[in-house]
């Protein structure tokens, strides 16, 4: 999977639940995915489809006709695609490395314990790689 070329696209609800499924689920039809959340959301068999059309046009979804019914996966990962909205969001406020080290602090003061050592140990890591480099 790689990350959108073009500019990330914005998103509804809808979809965003809809990608968290595909994520979870690699290969999915449309009716399993209604399963998964359209019933509890009150929602029709034809607006899940309408919202794999819509992912699909917007590059985050692939699919391949199985039978009479379309099957859908993912184009793009999870990390990447919500790394690409940070970068843009940050880039849209000139870009201030020092300004936006202390936004993501912030931010980070909601995250849980657990979130926060998988966050340090990830940037371990990463600097592990860029020593390497």
């Amino acid at each position: 999977m790689n990350g959108p070329a073009k500019p990330t696209p914005a998103l509804g609800d809808l979809e965003v639940a809809v990608l968290e499924i595909v994520w979870e689920t690699p290969e999915c039809s449309a009716k399993e995915v209604h399963e998964r959340i359209g019933r509890q959301r009150g929602i029709s068999l034809n607006t899940v489809q309408s919202t794999l059309e819509r992912l699909h046009r917007k590059e985050l979804l692939a699919r391949g006709k199985r039978g009479h019914a379309y099957r859908y996966s993912a184009c793009v990962e999870r990390e990447r695609l919500i790394a690409s909205y940070i970068r843009e969001t940050l880039g849209r406020f000139g870009g201030d490395a020092v300004a936006s080290l202390a936004a993501f602090v912030d931010a980070a003061e909601d995250i849980d314990e657990a979130s926060l050592a998988r966050l340090e140990e990830e940037l371990r890591k990463r600097r592990a790689r860029k020593r390497e480099e």
